[in-house]
């Protein structure tokens, strides 16, 4: 079990061949499927990698505040994934994005890209604990702060797509 404390942003859709190119980033390919869960707990299985090279993983969320929920993740094998799948909400449909890393000022900046929007993306940052704060990266425009806003969570977004704001 781990406790996962981030900032969620909704920004303006980088420019992704720009993004790719900036020192250190890097780039992986997710599918992410929903499964029926208990109540309180969010439940998926990811498929994560580029270029046909896969890595699946299983994960339990437990939300415990705003900015923070108690997570189990651990890797699983592409049999377990498949055998997990006929578990998935029938209510969700899979995500699909392109999570982009950037390095600034020591943190790790996850920019998740989808298919559904064409003007914005959504951009958070892990913290060590709820007070610390993370400098923005300059070049990236934020159209407003997401975080404790489900509407814009990922399981949220299985379920409907909010229409863009840019």
């Amino acid at each position: 079990m781990n406790m996962e404390i981030e900032r969620r942003y909704l920004i303006r859709r980088p420019d992704e061949a720009a993004l790719a190119a900036r020192p250190g980033c890097a780039y992986t390919d997710i599918s992410q499927t929903y499964l029926r869960a208990a109540e309180g707990t969010t439940e998926r299985v990811r498929r994560r990698g580029r270029d046909g090279q896969w890595r699946y993983s299983h994960t339990i969320k437990r939300r415990v505040s705003l900015m923070s929920h108690i997570e189990d993740e651990c890797e699983i094998s592409p049999d377990e994934y498949a055998r997990l799948l006929r578990r998935a909400d029938p209510a969700r449909r899979t995500i699909e994005k392109r999570r982009y890393t950037l390095p600034w000022e020591g943190h790790a900046f996850e920019i998740d890209v989808y298919p559904f929007w064409k003007h914005q993306a959504i951009m958070e940052v892990e913290l060590k604990d709820e007070g610390e704060t993370a400098p923005l990266p300059p070049d990236v425009t934020v159209l407003r702060e997401l975080t404790g806003d489900r509407v814009y969570s990922n399981a949220a977004l299985a379920l409907s797509v909010p229409r863009e704001d840019a």
